[in-house]
This record gives C-alpha cells, structure tokens and sequence, in this order.
C-alpha cells in the first residue's frame, strides 16, 4: 500500500462512503491515513467530543479539507466530559477556511460570542442550530453581516429571540435559498413577513409553530391584530413550501404564500388552522409543477358548518386537472374517529380518482377510515403506483390486499397497524412473488412467520414504537 501513488489512494476512498469504513482503512498505513485526513470533506460528532482547545487543535488540524461539521450533543448530561464552548468555534473557524456547512444541536455553551466567531468564516453557506439556548438575536445578526455567502439557516428549538433585525438584514442583502423556522415562540408568522424582498431568492421555506393552537378557542401566540407590513411581496422562486401546526386568520399570517408560489414543486400543509377550500383551488390552479403534496388534517368548524376537515372532493379533483406532474401524495387524517366518517371531508372515489389521474408513484394514506377494499380495487388500476403506504387503514382487509398487488407497477408496500389484515392476505403476496419491499408494523393479525416470502426484502415488527412509520426503518443514530 505504501508504494501506490496517492492519486490512486484518494480514488479509493472516494469509493469507500461509510465513515467506520473510512477509520478502518486509515489504520493500514501511515499514507493511507494521511490521505484520508485530507480528502474527508465531512465529519460528525456527539457526546464523544473532547471540548479541550488542544483536542480541538488536534481534530480539526487532522482534517484540513474539512466542508461540512455536525456537532450534537442530544443527550448530554451534566455528568459526561464538558460541552463544546465559544472558544471551540474560534478554533473551527480559524482551522477549517473551505468550511460551508455548519450544524450545531444541544450545544448549550455556545453564545452569542461563540457564534461571532463564525462570521470569519466567509466560505459558510448553511448553518443549522438546533436547541442553542444561549443564543440570541445579536449573534444570529452577527452571521448575517459576516457570512455574505450565506444561502441555508436552520432555527430549530431558538428561544433567545428579542428582535427581527436579522432577518431584515438577511432580507435585504442576504443571499438566503433556505429559511427553516421550527419552534421558535419569539418569531411569529408575522415576524417571517419582515423578510421582504429576501423572499424573491427564497426556494425553500419551512415554518412550524407547536403548542395548543388546535384547541377551540386557544389564543395563536403568533396572532397579531392589525398586522401593519405589507403583504405584496414576490414568492415567484419558492419551490419548497411547508407550513405545519399553527393557527391563522384569513388573509393574514403566511396563508398568503398560497396565492404567490407559481413555482411550487413541493407543498407539506399539517395541520394549519385556518386553510380554506378556495385557497387551495385556486393554488393548485396556479402551480402545474407541482410534484408532491403531503396534507395532515383534523376535522374544524367549517363554513358551511359541518364539522369536517376543511377540503373536500373538489379541491383533489382540481389537483387532478391542474397538476399533471404529480408523483407524490400523502393524506393524513387526525381525530377522525372509524365511527365518524364524515370528519374525512374527501371520498374513497375522490382519493381513487386523483391517482388515477396523475402518473402518482407513492401514495400513503393514514387514518383513512373512509378507504376500503373497493378502493383498493380501484387503485389496482393505477398504471404508475410503485409505493403504497397504510397507516392506521382499518376498512382494509386481506381482499383489499388481494386486489393492490394486481397494480401493474407496485413493488413497495407498507402496512401499519391495518388490523383487519392477516396472514391470509400475506398469502397472496407470497404466492405472486412480486414485491420488492413489504413492511408490516403492529398489525395485530399478521405474523411474523405470515411475511416470510412475501418479498424479496421483508421486515416484521409486532410493536410501532421505536420505527418510523413513513421510512419503515428503525429510528437509530450513529455518530461519527
């Protein structure tokens, strides 16, 4: 190994993607271990981290190439080694000059001085924080007028907001692509408006608001009566929209987005309060690139007061005449108990029809009571369904299963917590060998000795804790 040019060394770690890997293979020789320091671009660390300047000095002299560091201290107690503080950033910022994206989660010994050091690296496009209590505005503002090249800002669990003089700066002169606001009480959805002319580059935009915004009655803590900024701004290169779990009022708060996103590619709408059927229309009217569309409702008083989720029937048939583009659709329905079944303003026919209508390969349906084995004999017809995921379906039973597997393309099933599936269904699945993924998650009445065979790739588990339900995978970490 020692005598092959390094050339050849630096291909062969490009090929070799899994980092335990990358550690094994710098052990077989002193060059080997040289070369791979300085062709890795990324690296990832947790609790492990040792917070010394002179471990720091070490780490980030060892890989002078470094683009891309994920520092995470999920999990830390007070009882394990000390916390990356401000003087760690000095040292990162100081050794790695190409570094252009930055994650930060938990740290809760960084500050505001910390993250001005940050504004020295003028290579930073993205930064990420997540859970930095210690952070305030001014340091936020700090990275805005350092990092001009700054096009990615994450701020997740952010707490220390006391103004909004970064975000009009960023809107301004900043250069953003990507904004996420998630939990974040200090900056309401009317704080976001402040972005102005930002929000012309703006491609992708995530706002998520938790709390108790469902509950009738409940006070948004991001209403403010008699908004004052203007609403007559550019949205034209937003692609990427996702707004999830607030309350808003009508033509007011960040529904204006509907109106302004021409170029939307991708639209996630959970559970916001306040969404209206004409809305809807009349952005699906406006948005023929549309390519996927993930819809979390819960039943609302609605304007012809019935008690329901607030679209219907008509708005997925104007999504099937203006968007023919769509690959993608997932229905989530919340608090629409099996004995209601009118909380679910759509139908069997309107769901079967829209995928029908559009070259739709993943479809997942969760809480879809209305949904039964005719509309599984429906969707059998579907020339493009490659993916079909049900959560929580429980009209569906094995003949429902029996017909789905005669959809022309249909390689990846995924069922959770369907309760009127059993191993009979599973049958036919292995008699037809067709699949190529099946995932059974808390289905009481399926076995795990009813799956085997039943694809060419299969996982069982009896229990839905500990998965995520949309991937099918477990929900692990590795560090590192």
């Amino acid at each position: 190994m020692e005598g092959l040019p390094e050339a050849l060394l630096a291909e062969i770690l490009k090929r070799v993607t899994k980092t335990s890997d990358r550690n094994s293979l710098s052990l077989v020789s002193k060059q080997l271990c040289t070369v791979e320091a300085e062709h890795r671009d990324a690296i990832r660390v947790g609790r492990g981290l040792k917070p010394t300047i002179a471990a720091l000095v070490s780490l980030f002299s060892r890989f002078p190439n470094l683009v891309k560091v994920e520092i995470n201290y999920s999990g830390w107690k007070p009882s394990y080694r000390g916390q990356l503080k401000n003087q760690g950033l000095l040292v990162l910022s100081s050794h790695c000059p190409l570094l252009s994206d930055l994650a930060l989660s938990f740290c809760t010994s960084i500050d505001d001085s910390g993250l001005g050091y940050l504004a020295d690296c003028k290579s930073l496009m993205s930064l990420r924080l997540n859970h930095t209590p210690a952070v305030t505005s001014t340091g936020i503002f700090r990275v805005a007028v350092g990092c001009r090249h700054l096009s990615v800002l994450h701020l997740v669990d952010y707490t220390g907001v006391d103004n909004m003089e970064w975000l009009e700066y960023l809107g301004r002169y900043g250069s953003l692509r990507e904004l996420v606001v998630k939990d974040c009480n200090g900056i309401s959805q009317y704080d976001i408006i402040k972005f102005g002319p930002g929000w012309a580059n703006l491609q992708k935009f995530e706002f998520e608001n938790n709390g108790n915004y469902w509950m009738t009655g409940a006070r948004d803590p991001s209403n403010v009566s008699g908004y004052p900024y203007s609403y007559d701004i550019c949205c034209d290169s937003l692609k990427d929209l996702r707004l999830a779990h607030f309350r808003t009022q009508p033509e007011i708060g960040l529904l204006f987005l509907l109106g302004k996103c021409k170029a939307l590619e991708t639209l996630y709408l959970e559970y916001v309060i306040g969404i209206n059927e004409n809305e809807m229309i009349a952005l699906f009217q406006r948005c023929s690139n549309l390519k996927t569309i993930s819809l979390r409702l819960m039943p609302v008083r609605c304007e012809d007061y019935e008690f329901r989720t607030p679209l219907t029937d008509v708005s997925l048939k104007a999504l099937a005449l203006s968007c023919p583009m769509l690959q993608v659709v997932e229905l989530t329905f919340t608090y629409c108990e099996h004995k209601y079944p009118t909380r679910i303003g759509f139908t069997q026919k309107g769901i079967v029809t829209l995928i029908q209508s559009c070259p739709i390969h993943t479809l997942l349906l969760d809480g879809a009571n209305i949904f039964k084995d005719k509309g599984m004999k429906g969707l059998s017809s579907s020339r493009f369904l490659e993916t079909l995921k049900l959560v929580n379906c429980r009209s569906v039973t094995d003949a429902g299963i029996g017909f789905i597997i005669q959809a022309p393309s249909l390689s990846s099933l995924i069922l959770c917590e369907c309760e009127k599936v059993t191993d009979d269904g599973m049958a036919a699945l292995v008699r037809l060998q067709k699949l190529e993924s099946l995932n059974v998650i808390g289905c009481c009445k399926v076995s795990e000795e009813g799956v085997q065979g039943a694809a060419r790739s299969v996982h069982y588990a009896a229990e839905v804790e500990r998965y995520d339900i949309l991937k099918g995978i477990k929900l692990t970490q590795s560090w590192e």
